[in-house]
């Protein structure tokens, strides 16, 4: 079985009632790195990433067999045992073959344990028949946590070699710069529709984790918006450690080519370059949207909207965005265009499907991203990009 596969999302998981094989990863291509099964009562040392500020590890999940009870109780195929760990504030779980559902718990330095969290699963993809689509594991979205020192992990479903991925972005002096000019890109001449963009060096991308020449896409017809369900409790300080987690996710956990997504914003408002080429006006091919990559750019607000409404900065950073990009193409933010489907879960491969110019992630996979409220602003965000470009006009 194949995560990618369309219909496996749609099936209830726990139908599937196979017993997990919990295997070493030599041989799998790709695979993450040194993933060996941890030892019980060990402590889960991560490895410093090299010319990195953090580090990372990749760890096989083997069930706890006192906690068999629970497992069969709950119908899951998998529990592990509470793990003691180094540092980490990001992690994600990916599989050779396979559907399944992920929670986790996760202790804080000197406290306690958190309540489960389910973890997204990985929907926010490249295209397939690239490179980066050949290279993907089925698995989770990277999720934020924050410092933790503890981790438990459960997995629901027919997975075949589990992996837990847990990294530390480490810190940075500037991570809590909010004023320093070198953080932004270009500046945006007067009266350009160009936003500040704070750079892929601002966040400390390592920029020798990206692979291959970026492929420029020909024309933007749409923009994609998503959230990384990652919460919102972070502070502004947080950002770019969560943006080095998830490119690092991205890169050495899912042997992307770079992060998948053109742009993020904060829930401070704040736009960030994402994939190579967003610290200039070159429109990059992303990793975001599955069918759709190839005439788009994808925006990803860094925070969870199924249940919280994202505040006014945030629409109006994706709508500067947007209207940045829109207008470029001679595109109108407030109208549907035809769009042909490379192959998605929703639309298969030459079918033509009508979307919004602006449009959720849902409009085109089977997914909850971006989040009902933020899915529920996007006319708002139609409005306030169209708006944008017309004071351009003047």
């Amino acid at each position: 079985m194949n995560l990618s596969d369309p219909s496996l999302r749609r099936r209830d998981l726990a139908t599937l009632g196979a017993a997990v094989a919990v295997l070493p990863l030599a041989g799998l291509t790709p695979s993450p790195a040194a993933a060996a099964p941890a030892r019980a009562g060990g402590r889960l040392r991560l490895t410093p990433d090299e010319g990195g500020l953090g580090g990372a590890l990749d760890v096989a999940l083997t069930p706890d067999p006192q906690a068999a009870a629970q497992v069969a109780a709950r119908g899951a195929v998998l529990r592990t045992a509470e793990q003691r760990t180094d540092r980490f504030a990001l992690l994600g779980v990916t599989w050779a073959a396979g559907a399944g559902q992920v929670r986790v718990r996760v202790r804080r330095p000197g406290g306690g344990w958190s309540p489960w969290r389910t973890v997204p699963a990985l929907h926010d993809l490249p295209d397939r028949g690239t490179g980066e689509s050949r290279r993907t594991r089925g698995g989770t979205e990277p999720l934020w946590v924050g410092d933790s020192d503890g981790v438990q992990v459960e997995v629901t479903g027919a997975v075949e070699r589990p992996v837990l991925t847990l990294v530390d972005p480490g810190n940075a002096p500037s991570d809590a710069t909010d004023s320093d000019d070198r953080a932004v890109a270009v500046r945006p001449r007067r009266r350009s529709l160009r936003p500040r963009i704070r750079s892929r060096r601002s966040w400390g991308a390592k920029e020798k984790w990206a692979t291959g020449k970026p492929k420029r896409v020909r024309t933007v017809e749409q923009v994609h918006v998503h959230h990384t369900a990652t919460g919102n409790d972070y502070r502004k300080g947080d950002v770019p450690r969560i943006l080095r987690g998830i490119y690092r996710y991205h890169t050495k956990t899912l042997g992307w080519s770079d992060v998948g997504y053109n742009y993020f914003v904060d829930r401070f408002g704040r736009i960030w370059a994402g994939r190579r080429g967003a610290d200039g006006d070159r429109d990059t091919r992303g990793a975001h949207t599955l069918g759709f990559n190839h005439t788009s750019v994808g925006i990803a607000v860094l925070g969870s909207y199924q249940e919280v409404a994202p505040a006014p900065k945030v629409l109006a950073g994706i709508a500067k965005i947007a209207a940045w990009k829109l207008k470029k193409y001679h595109r109108d933010p407030l109208v549907t265009t035809p769009v042909r489907s490379h192959g998605s879960d929703l639309y298969p491969k030459g079918t033509w499907a009508v979307l919004p110019v602006i449009d959720g992630h849902r409009d085109s996979n089977d997914t909850e991203c971006p989040g009902q409220y933020l899915y529920d602003a996007l006319p708002e965000i139609r409005l306030r990009t169209a708006r944008r470009i017309k004071r351009s006009r003047r």
